[in-house]
């Protein structure tokens, strides 16, 4: 079975909702299994502070993890337009991975949930972007045949799956939000299985 490794960091629960709906998608895939990874906080100075394995939630990721992947969905909230510290202090470690090769030609994509409407969802996803390029990888984006893209008052972009929490994080996932997640990983799943 070929697996999508949906790699995400949520601190108020909403990315982590979305990255299980994401799953959802990608398993709705005959012969895809989505593999859903977390990261460790990390303190001001930039050192891992958890344990070795979090006692709820998904797994840590490892490097084998994106050695053994058809495919990379990257989730995170938005901070300042960009992805938070944690998932970045990961991605800035695969250097190894990104020497071996291991990440060329396999499909990724990316998704984000932001306290206000125009928190900068577009530019996370869009920066998101740039360290997966480098490793070869191919962009995957969500076309407009989505009818949910132009009916959504939330979030939702072409570039991957956004969520609106509000300032509060009081905003559920909405039908449309929900729609999209599962269609960015039905549409990564299905591209792996052709590569």
């Amino acid at each position: 079975m070929s697996n999508i490794v949906i790699l995400y960091y949520s601190r108020h629960g909403k990315t982590a909702e979305m990255a299980n709906l994401v799953a959802r998608g990608v398993e709705e895939v005959e012969g895809m299994e989505a593999k859903v990874r977390t990261v460790p906080e990390v303190s001001p100075t930039t050192e891992q502070t958890e344990p070795a394995n979090p006692s709820i939630g998904s797994p840590y990721v490892t490097l084998d993890d994106l050695r053994q992947c058809d495919g990379l969905i990257l989730g995170t909230p938005t901070r300042f337009g960009n992805m938070a510290s944690p998932l970045k202090y990961f991605i800035d470690q695969t250097s190894g991975i990104w020497m071996e090769g291991a990440l060329i030609d396999k499909p990724a994509a990316a998704f984000t949930s932001t306290g206000s409407l125009h928190g900068g969802q577009e530019s996370t996803i869009l920066s998101s972007m740039l360290p997966l390029l480098h490793h070869g990888m191919l962009w995957v984006g969500l076309p407009y045949n989505n009818k949910a893209l132009m009916e959504t008052s939330g979030g939702g972009t072409p570039y991957g799956a956004s969520h609106w929490a509000g300032t509060g994080n009081q905003r559920d996932i909405c039908t449309n939000e929900t729609i999209l997640c599962k269609a960015l990983g039905h549409r990564v799943a299905q591209l792996a299985s052709k590569l």
